[in-house]
């Protein structure tokens, strides 16, 4: 009992000396465990109303439970395949070319020798980032307007017609997936080319003495070193896969183009702001987010058992 006893008082002060040794590194971690806890975490309690017919007047303590009615009243929508298919569709797009073009940027750059003009080229390719999603929308409206966009200008001046591009359901998709991957390319690179110049250059070298051609370093020396970088970011990109921006798709969709831009999240905003439905809006939220947790664990699956390398 005694020596029970003196083990859990060694424990209690180990634990207590080592959270002040690093209390520095707890205070930076703070903020972020509170934003998860508040605006993460806190508000799970609220997706119970998914199964309530939900009375902000009575509560969700006294509102009536309905199980899945609100499920099943999605499955059966006329809606829903055209929802999901546009949100995984979208998703998929903006993983195809948003993470497999910053992979060739950076290493393009990092085949660059002149280091300012390399860094020039960094810089610029970093400043789309930092652009407002609203102010995207805003140029890609004012630059695609079918009276005076710049766009259709050069359409017309080649011999066209000129095109409304955002009342084309056609060209949503390329719209969308487009501009995110002009805004996000340069920054998306930056963890890429952070590998790259982590590879040993001895390597590089020997490559040379034994007559590779560029080509053949980057295949064989570039892209394996790299790999482990471009199987977590895949792994995370899959797992966003069904989080289709809510914000630009719906600042740049409209009725007319519903049948190839209408998503689970501006569908969710209809169903809960703007037609009041509260708890079927939840159940879709919720759908979306168990397809996104199943899409993770089996990404996570594949990639260990094909390369060895997973997130857990």
């Amino acid at each position: 009992m005694l020596e029970n006893t003196a083990v859990q008082r060694k424990s209690g002060m180990w634990m207590r000396n080592k959270m002040k040794r690093n209390l520095v590194l707890y205070l930076f971690i703070a903020p972020a465990a509170i934003y998860y806890l508040l605006f993460h975490y806190a508000p799970m309690y609220g997706t119970l109303i998914a199964f309530q017919d939900y009375n902000p007047f009575k509560g969700m303590t006294s509102s009536p439970w309905v199980g899945f009615k609100h499920f099943q009243a999605f499955f059966d929508s006329i809606y829903f395949f055209r929802l999901v298919r546009n949100t995984l569709l979208i998703g998929l797009y903006t993983i195809v070319f948003g993470f497999t073009i910053p992979i060739v940027f950076a290493i393009l750059l990092h085949e660059v020798k002149n280091s300012k003009f390399r860094n020039v080229i960094q810089s610029v390719s970093y400043l789309p980032h930092f652009i407002s999603t609203v102010v995207v929308a805003g140029l890609i409206v004012n630059f695609l307007s079918p009276s005076t966009g710049f766009v259709n200008g050069i359409i017309e001046l080649l011999g066209g017609t000129r095109i409304d591009f955002l009342r084309d359901p056609g060209w949503f998709r390329t719209i969308y997936v487009s501009s995110g991957v002009w805004q996000t390319v340069g920054w998306s690179s930056i963890i890429y080319f952070a590998s790259l110049t982590g590879i040993s250059p001895s390597l590089y070298e020997a490559a040379e003495m034994d007559g590779a051609s560029r080509w053949d370093k980057i295949w064989h020396i570039s892209l394996p070193g790299i790999k482990p970088t471009i199987i977590t970011i895949l792994l995370l990109d899959l797992g966003r896969v069904m989080d289709v921006g809510f914000e630009k798709v719906y600042l740049l969709y409209n009725t007319a183009t519903y049948e190839t831009a209408d998503v689970l999240s501006t569908y969710v905003y209809r169903a809960g702001l703007e037609q009041q439905q509260y708890s079927f809006a939840s159940s879709v939220g919720l759908f979306n987010s168990f397809l996104t947790f199943v899409f993770i664990i089996v990404c996570n699956r594949l990639a260990r058992r094909l390369s060895g390398y997973s997130l857990w």
